[in-house]
């Protein structure tokens, strides 16, 4: 009852004397708190507006300017060339007074024009990529005298989004250099009479329909920010139909050898702690800007934005992405129970041992699930139509409403996890598929898998994450989780019994438990099949390789990355005894609102030698030339991709465009129908500053996983960490009898990593 009677500002009553009014003022006291927390908020905001506004150049400068112009005009000279007079002649004040303001005047408006100029420079110099096509240690003068002048206009220290509108827009490619690279792409994997015959459908689709459709794409790149990503978002993610679970959505792992308690509410205490202080640094914009590794040269920030307080609604054609722009509390999921956990109190965020001992009160309440409760979250797991017809008819009013709001406008999902995971006991290898497919999918229902993430903890300690993909790509979302697992370890840390560091307001108002009246005519309709069925089938397989990393790539001089595509192209065909159509994202973050462009890492060079390699009985040097090649085939489609000269997204677009005309192209019809048996990614490593891999090494990250994206393909994300250890994670299902992920993860590892490297070795020191 105290809570109660805390929760409203005050009370009144009717007496024969008069009204008499009972204020609460610890209510009130905690609504001015929170108040003034919202303003200082605003505030920020707006300080941020304008030091973003005007970079590369800093408010101060104005200052500097209006100096410089007034003892100019000390000097009796006139540094306006007669703007300052014309202005004076149009203010109605007195002679001194027109002069200090006509001065005023003219010099905010000089010192516009000097930011206008800046700012055109710094974004001339963000368009030039040919430093990305030089040799290593081959730089020119050109590419020299660049870095120089993009540090000088870079040296101010630059807020989270302070490069956004210098950030130039991503360029339509020729559509012949476009054909052109497809044929190319798809040589390996047709024969002869194929090959001719989609050349001739390419040139037609090139002469003709083709130019039409460029022309209204060029059109939309000179008007919108980005042309590729609205659509991409839209048709790729937000209209599909089908489940978001395992097909769209995507795990990241704890640490591999490292637990750092294995108490869960304490782990749980720390997570949402670092997770809220990375997002006050969002909000702040006080994160610095991603940036190419070891350069300058920043990379877009706007998918940030969203990555709090953000859910994916259904609907009957497509889904809407919903943002707002703050959250005090987490919807937290335990037993079939939500509940609802405000982490801030009277404008205070609580401290981890505070949001411990709340979370504890969750773990402890053991009150059942509410008729239709328990298996809620199953809407978000299966197909969206089902889904949005549910919410409309049972979700859009009243308590169903209410509850169901705090769940979506929630800062993010948590889930207590009753099992426990990782790399443990005695069977250490299932272990980790099993918790990679925990992640991937839970029981179907136990997540919430139209929040922008969720973060999963396990009953010992464990963590994990499950994301959407529609708002953001996977680096974006690998960047706070390494920030969230550093954070929880090395800075927040916990007592030497496990608990959370701080201490604790007892006085805190109980979790508050989500109501729902929920008919039974609504309880059938929530069903597991479709979800169940998906989870089943996927097959999922985590390895981690710790024969070399890195380290021993380089001394071959070639991209660890390029590397690791060559060797899975060798592993498809030994498990496959043929080559297929291969998607490798690569990010187009250097241009504005830059999503993924896709590296087609299958090449006439990468099968070359896989079928040198394949025809020939031993390892030896000869095959080192045809290696080189198609690593160097490898980077320059990578650098062709990030630079955007990609394939894939302009004929997208094209697509687009075709469908929006009503016309059809046989051409784009066959090449958005293709397969992508083998999807990979690679989950980059970006924030290790925050603690030393070397004196930590058992601070390893496994990085994370998805789905495979067909039915009879794979799905392989890696991870490279450190300089002596790469963990792969492949996915696959079980209802095709030609994929085995445990297979395909031998292949890898015999075929090229063991037998291929050590013969190279070999072969160089002879």
């Amino acid at each position: 009852m105290a809570e109660a009677h805390q929760a409203v500002a005050f009370q009144f009553t009717i007496t024969p004397e008069g009204i008499d009014l009972q204020l609460s003022y610890q209510a009130l006291n905690q609504i001015y708190l929170s108040g003034v927390r919202s303003w200082k908020k605003r505030v920020s905001r707006m300080r941020n507006s304008l030091i973003k506004g005007v970079y590369p150049a800093s408010p101060s400068s104005w200052l500097f300017v209006v100096i410089a112009i007034l003892a100019t005009m000390y000097m009796r000279s006139d540094p306006s060339m007669g703007l300052i007079t014309k202005i004076q002649q149009h203010l109605p004040l007195s002679s001194q007074g027109q002069t200090m303001v006509s001065a005023l005047v003219f010099s905010t408006l000089l010192w516009l024009s000097l930011i206008l100029a800046l700012r055109f420079c710094l974004k001339l110099l963000l368009s030039y990529h040919q430093w990305m096509f030089e040799q290593h240690g081959r730089v020119s003068n050109v590419t020299k005298v660049w870095v120089t002048l993009l540090r000088l206009l870079s040296s101010r220290k630059p807020l989270l989004y302070s490069y956004q509108t210098s950030l130039p827009h991503l360029p339509v490619p020729p559509i012949k250099d476009t054909v052109s690279r497809y044929l190319q792409s798809v040589r390996p994997l047709l024969t002869d009479p194929e090959y001719k015959r989609m050349t001739e459908l390419a040139n037609h689709f090139e002469l003709n329909l083709g130019n039409r459709l460029q022309r209204y794409l060029k059109l939309k790149a000179l008007w919108a920010t980005n042309y590729v990503s609205d659509w991409w978002e839209e048709y790729i993610y937000l209209r599909s139909r089908g489940p978001i679970m395992v097909n769209s959505n995507y795990y990241g792992m704890d640490f591999l050898y490292v637990t750092p308690t294995p108490v869960q509410a304490a782990r749980a205490g720390n997570t949402i702690t670092a997770l809220l202080l990375y997002r006050r640094k969002v909000n702040r914009e006080e994160l610095k800007p991603t940036r190419v590794p070891g350069t300058v040269i920043p990379l877009c920030a706007a998918q940030c934005e969203r990555m709090f307080n953000t859910t994916r609604t259904p609907g009957d054609q497509t889904d809407v992405l919903q943002h707002w722009q703050d959250s005090e509390f987490v919807a937290v999921y335990h037993k079939g129970r939500y509940f609802r956990l405000w982490v801030y109190r009277a404008g205070r965020l609580l401290s981890p041992r505070e949001i411990e001992y709340q979370i504890q009160r969750i773990l402890d309440d053991l009150s059942p699930p509410q008729p239709g409760e328990d298996k809620l979250g199953a809407l978000t797991a299966g197909d969206r139509m089902p889904w949005s017809r549910m919410r409309k008819q049972y979700f859009s009013s009243g308590i169903n409403k209410r509850s169901l709001d705090a769940i979506e406008r929630a800062a993010f999902f948590i889930t207590l996890d009753d099992e426990e995971q990782g790399m443990r006991g005695e069977d250490p290898a299932g272990n980790l598929d099993r918790y990679a497919k925990s992640l991937l999918h839970g029981k179907c229902y136990d997540r919430w898998f139209d929040k922008s993430f969720s973060i999963v903890i396990y009953k010992n300690g464990k963590s994990g994450l499950n994301a959407e993909h529609s708002w953001a790509d996977a680096p974006t979302v690998a960047h706070l989780w390494e920030y969230t697992l550093a954070t929880d370890a090395f800075q927040l840390g916990y007592t030497e019994d496990g608990h959370c560091k701080g201490d604790v307001d007892r006085t805190l108002p109980m979790p508050q438990r989500l109501v729902w009246d929920i008919p039974s005519e609504a309880q059938v309709c929530i069903s597991l099949a479709v979800a169940q069925a998906l989870a089943d089938d996927v097959d999922c397989h985590v390895f981690p390789f710790r024969e070399f990393g890195k380290g021993r790539i380089k001394k071959l001089r070639v991209s660890p990355d390029a590397f690791i595509q060559i060797g899975l192209q060798l592993a498809y065909y030994r498990d496959r005894g043929g080559f297929c159509l291969t998607y490798e994202a690569s990010m187009t973050r250097l241009f504005r609102e830059g999503r993924t462009e896709t590296v087609r890492s299958c090449s006439n060079e990468s099968s070359a030698f896989v079928k040198a390699l394949e025809n020939g009985e031993k390892i030896n040097i000869e095959y080192l030339p045809l290696f080189r090649l198609a690593s160097e085939r490898h980077q320059n489609l990578y650098r062709l991709a990030m630079t955007g000269a990609g394939i894939d997204r302009h004929l997208f677009c094209l697509y687009v465009v075709s469908k929006y005309l009503g016309v059809e192209s046989p051409f784009l019809k066959e090449v958005l129908s293709e397969p992508w048996r083998l999807s990979t990614s690679q989950t980059p490593v970006q924030q290790m500053e925050l603690f030393d891999l070397k004196n930590n090494p058992e601070f390893i990250s496994l990085g994370g996983g998805f789905g495979p994206v067909a039915d009879d393909g794979y799905g392989v994300s890696y991870i490279i960490v450190g300089e002596d250890m790469i963990n792969f994670h492949v996915s696959s299902k079980h209802s095709c009898s030609q994929t085995v992920s445990n297979t395909f993860v031998s292949f890898i590892s015999h075929y090229i990593f063991v037998h291929f490297v050590c013969g190279v070795h070999d072969n160089n020191k002879n």
